[in-house]
């Protein structure tokens, strides 16, 4: 008699499959190309197999408590507080189970964030009871330190017990002069200033963590996982340091650090980030002789990765951001709202931030398996190769006196700006892609709405005791945002939008592929692409362009219809009065003739897409 069981085991039914039996199946689809070509690239440089086994003896990463699902956070950064605290009231009833308080200049407030004075933290958390186990953690620049105090004396104004109050207090002097190139500390007080400020707070019954050692500066100004993990490793030392100095045993001092790390749509690799930091601290804890206890990591969706244009795309990015700190183990995720860096969220990008996290831990389940991925090869791989990167620059970090003589040297930001340079590169060439921004515009999108409020003007900064080059955040977009910014620009002044004729010579079959690849070329850069019907005829041909009133054109069709018909378009269409012209492809055995009957430019995927386009914009104004 069989079982069920038995029954459903349909593999049975197959012969067993050897990696040998694969690789010779991949050989006959390479034919003859090296099995590199499938081998992926971190900007670590690290390698990315297109197949692994099953990791042996793997055990699952201690993180969160089994079962338990991560702190629900929402950013509380309107600049009036009686709006924030609308705000946190209506996010506490409807699924969060913390406020992330952001004050103005903090490195994550992106232009607005609360005033830090007592009016302004009382009437933020009028009704919100500190002590029902709703998490709250702050993000704080050098002018808004004070917000901390100021809390804790506000838990004291209302008869809170500092103890049942669950409060990160997010002190990171060093991730916030990084941010800003300045510190009101000289090197030798810049990260030990906040020991006084963390023994008051402990003094008093907090339980913290009081510090915060944050990977978000490197993250945001475009540095690499490796990277990211490393400055967290160094800070978080620093700050070890710190308190051994004053006096608190390195037992109770893990206890007051915590940490934050950007999540971004690199599923993989930001999983394996998030298990990697736990177990590098691990390796310092034992380091410091101490049997290691699992930290408290806090993920935030990346700013890096947000687009002002076609921005409900974002609500996908935070999808799979979310996704991957939680399965990563993150203690604690707050989600950028989808408009974000357009301006300050409405009730409704603020809702779907919300929601994004509530769906996946209440319908999805994600928090009822702890670590998931342990035992899953390609994670586990990455995740032993980021540690071994991270665990060298760490080191290299500590070797040229920590992580403060690492900034003062330029050592640090040095590093992230190479990684930086060859990611905008890619993202110019379009090998990144992002989507609604270098892939798949939308010219006709409508205007999204953000809450009319303007930004915060902040004071200017005291004459700072210590300078050194910024960690300025980035957003990847960028470039092709402003080609688009310019394009908005000429259609509000002249009424329309500057354009480009898609001359498509021959027959559909012909040149739809590359007539699409075109459309989506130029309009990315803001250049409304208008087609043309299709001829071999060149008198036609440029009949039409002269109608379309457009001043650049861009011939599309297959390589044997450019060998043909390309050269006496080219001259037709220059004759017609054509500025510049164009050919969607590669000019291979063609280039030459090509240009002497007046092709200027090619464009093909793999091509800067950003040179051509902000070029193309010379022969359009």
């Amino acid at each position: 008699m069989t079982t069920d069981t038995e029954q459903l085991r349909l593999g049975a039914d197959f012969a067993p499959a050897s990696e040998a039996d694969w690789r010779k199946l991949v050989d006959g689809v390479l034919k003859g190309a090296a099995f590199e070509k499938l081998v992926g690239k971190t900007y670590d440089g690290l390698k990315i197999q297109p197949i692994y086994t099953r990791a042996k003896n793997a055990a699952p990463i201690a993180g969160r408590a089994p079962a338990a699902a991560w702190q629900v956070m929402q950013r509380v950064d309107h600049p009036d507080p009686a709006q924030a605290n609308t705000q946190a009231l209506r996010d506490l009833e409807n699924g969060a189970t913390g406020l992330t308080l952001v004050f103005a200049g903090a490195n994550s407030a992106h232009g607005f964030g609360l005033t830090p004075s007592a009016d302004a933290v009382a009437r933020a958390l009028d009704g919100v009871h500190l002590d029902a186990a709703i998490a709250i953690e702050l993000q704080l620049g050098e002018a808004s330190l004070s917000a901390a105090s100021l809390l804790a004396d506000y838990v004291k104004q209302r008869g809170f017990k500092p103890a049942a109050c669950d409060i990160r207090f997010g002190l990171d002097p060093i991730g916030d002069a990084a941010s800003r190139g300045a510190s009101a500390h000289d090197a030798s007080t810049l990260g030990g200033n906040s020991g006084s400020l963390v023994k008051q707070l402990h003094d008093a019954g907090f339980n913290g963590p009081f510090l915060a050692a944050d990977g978000r500066v490197v993250h945001d100004a475009g540095g690499s996982e490796a990277q990211e993990l490393a400055f967290v490793l160094a800070s978080g030392v620093a700050y070890l340091r710190t308190l051994e100095a004053g006096g608190v045993a390195l037992e109770t001092a893990r206890e007051l650090i915590s940490a934050r790390l950007a999540a971004d749509t690199d599923q993989f690799l930001t999983l394996a980030k998030f298990r990697s930091l736990r177990r590098l601290w691990a390796r310092i804890e034992e380091a410091c002789g101490l049997a290691p206890k699992p930290l408290f990591v806090s993920g935030e969706t990346a700013w890096r990765m947000l687009t002002r244009r076609d921005p409900y795309v974002n609500m996908l990015r935070a999808t799979i951001a979310t996704f991957a700190a939680g399965l990563g183990g993150a203690n604690a995720v707050t989600v950028l709202p989808h408009t974000a860096a357009l301006g300050l969220p409405d009730a409704f990008a603020r809702r779907v931030a919300r929601n994004t996290q509530l769906v996946l831990l209440e319908e999805s389940n994600l928090a009822r398996v702890a670590d998931p991925a342990a035992g899953a090869g390609g994670i586990e791989a990455l995740t032993n190769e980021l540690c071994t990167t991270a665990w060298a620059l760490f080191q290299e970090i500590e070797k040229a006196g920590g992580i403060v003589a690492a900034l003062q040297s330029g050592m640090i930001q040095a590093k992230i700006a190479a990684i930086r340079e060859t990611r905008a590169a890619d993202i110019a060439k379009r090998r990144d892609v992002l989507t609604g921004a270098s892939e798949f515009p939308n010219l006709g999108e409508a205007e999204v709405a953000v809450e009319a409020v303007a930004p915060v003007a902040l004071p200017p900064p005291a004459k700072p005791a210590l300078t050194f080059a910024t960690l300025t955040p980035v957003r990847l977009a960028e470039g092709f945002e402003r080609l688009r910014d310019r394009s908005d620009s000429l259609l509000k002044s002249k009424g329309q939008r500057p354009s480009v004729f898609l001359a498509n010579l021959g027959t559909a079959a012909d040149f739809t592929a590359r007539a699409t690849f075109a459309r989506s070329f130029f309009e990315t850069g803001g250049i409304a692409a208008i087609d043309g019907e299709g001829t071999s005829d060149p008198a036609a041909l440029a009949a039409v362009y002269r109608a379309s009133g457009a001043p650049i054109v861009c011939l599309c069709s297959s390589d044997k219809v450019y060998a043909e018909a390309a050269a006496a378009a080219a001259k037709a269409l220059q004759k017609a009065g054509a500025r510049h012209i164009y050919v969607a492809g590669r000019g291979g055995e063609q280039e030459a003739a090509l240009r002497e009957a007046g092709v200027n430019a090619f464009v093909f995927a793999g091509g800067d897409a950003l040179k051509a386009l902000e070029d193309a914009y010379t022969h359009l104004e």
